[in-house]
């Protein structure tokens, strides 16, 4: 087996051979042992809060129906008609009863099962008696503080489990509100013509942020927020199973508790608010930590969570070595003051959105990444090294590294369920 990942502790070395990012195979290979085997975000619990609501997902390179059936409980199905395989639901979203096939009329309810098809005579009494024409499941759905997964594989361990030590950075996600979060309508819906693995890395690498986002932090700057320095003074770490985070103090303001004098006085005084109630509810310490600091949190393979100003869930999949789609939806507090929501939602668009300031700077990095790649038959591989010489930074590379770690693990088939 070709080695695409080298790391030498001794020599402070580690290296990811470019093949990964452009080589067809790989990706087939990729799409099996990866993204048909881990535990991947579907959506949030609040995108179908009430009994009947539904939502048209692409996850994993499979269409799937996500809802919440009669009985309350959240499924995930096959978008997939038994009869003749045509996909069932066409609309992105709504609320409804009964999905029906557009192709040959058979109906199935909320909770997948088949109550209804054309011409019942030309069929044996007893068809479907062994459910074989409802609609597929998918077998494993399960939920961690509001977000969802799904999991193809009948034999990978427990989502608690999979997600191990990142559950103590999403629970300061969640914890900001006591009401709980929800995702604002609708997701944003993009591609980028680069490899999937270059927006894991660029998601968790504060190395980038100065040089290449210079404009949004000199209007920043003069909203009463500033960088004290280039190493946005936090940390990065491996939190195991491929995941990662990173953790630096806010340069700008969060709705959740730090303020910025562009606010005024009654922004202070809701800042004071929240921070008051956050610091009864956890105790001083951990109510600064919501409060203060900015995480990037990376869930193997391709979930990211952005608590800056926003909270922001970023998916991605790719569609050929070279291209991926890419969605993301914001994430808020419920019962959110209303100018504090609008400011968020501004943030959200003006930084994270595909027109705003960071993401269209950051396609272009990717893109200028995988045209270089073009280059990888003599130049052959990437340096991810940075940091190990010193107890990383958040601006070092340790949870990238993290990242190719699970990966290489899972690619050279070492251990192939996770």
């Amino acid at each position: 087996m070709e080695k695409f990942v080298f790391e030498d502790k001794e020599k402070l070395a580690f290296k990811v051979k470019r093949k990964v990012f452009t080589d067809q195979d790989i990706l087939g290979k990729e799409r099996e042992e990866i993204f048909s085997k881990c535990w991947l975000f579907i959506g949030h619990e609040s995108e179908v809060p009430k009994k009947g609501d539904f939502k048209r997902k692409k996850v994993g390179g499979r269409e799937l129906l996500f809802n919440r059936g009669s009985d309350g409980e959240i499924r995930a199905f096959y978008n997939s008609c038994p009869h003749r395989g045509a996909m069932v639901c066409r609309e992105h979203s709504g609320n409804s009863k009964v999905f029906r096939c557009f192709y040959h009329a058979w109906s199935f309810d909320s909770t997948g099962k088949l109550v209804g098809f054309p011409d019942k005579e030309g069929f044996p009494k007893d068809f479907n008696s062994d459910h074989s024409k409802d609609l597929m499941e998918v077998y494993r759905v399960e939920s961690y503080r509001g977000l969802v997964f799904v999991n193809f594989d009948h034999y990978a361990v427990s989502l608690e489990e999979y997600l191990g030590k990142a559950k103590e950075y999403i629970d300061l996600v969640a914890d900001q509100s006591e009401a709980g979060m929800e995702v604002l309508e609708s997701p944003q819906e993009y591609s980028v013509r680069a490899n999937w693995k270059l927006l894991v890395e660029n998601s968790i690498d504060a190395y980038h942020g100065i040089p290449t986002h210079k404009t949004y932090f000199d209007i920043v700057a003069t909203r009463g927020g500033e960088l004290s320095n280039g190493d946005y003074e936090g940390y990065g770490v491996d939190l195991g199973n491929g995941h990662g985070a990173m953790e630096y103090t806010s340069a700008w303001g969060r709705p959740v508790a730090r303020w910025m004098p562009a606010w005024g006085e009654d922004g202070k005084r809701e800042i004071e608010k929240i921070k008051k109630s956050l610091t009864e509810r956890f105790g001083s310490e951990r109510a600064d930590r919501i409060a203060n600091y900015n995480r990037n949190i990376f869930i193997f393979p391709n979930l990211i969570i952005n608590d800056i100003m926003a909270v922001t869930i970023r998916t991605f999949y790719p569609i050929t070595p070279g291209y991926m789609e890419v969605t993301g939806y914001a994430l808020a507090t419920k019962n959110e003051n209303e100018q504090f929501r609008q400011r968020r939602n501004d943030n959200f668009l003006e930084f994270l959105g595909p027109g705003g300031f960071a993401t269209p700077d950051d396609n272009e990095a990717l893109e200028l990444c995988q045209q270089g790649f073009e280059n990888n038959k003599e130049a052959q591989w990437n340096d991810i090294s940075k940091g190990m010489n010193r107890d990383p930074k958040s601006t070092d590379e340790e949870q990238i590294r993290a990242f190719w770690r699970r990966y290489s693990d899972v690619m050279s088939k070492q251990e192939t369920r996770i």
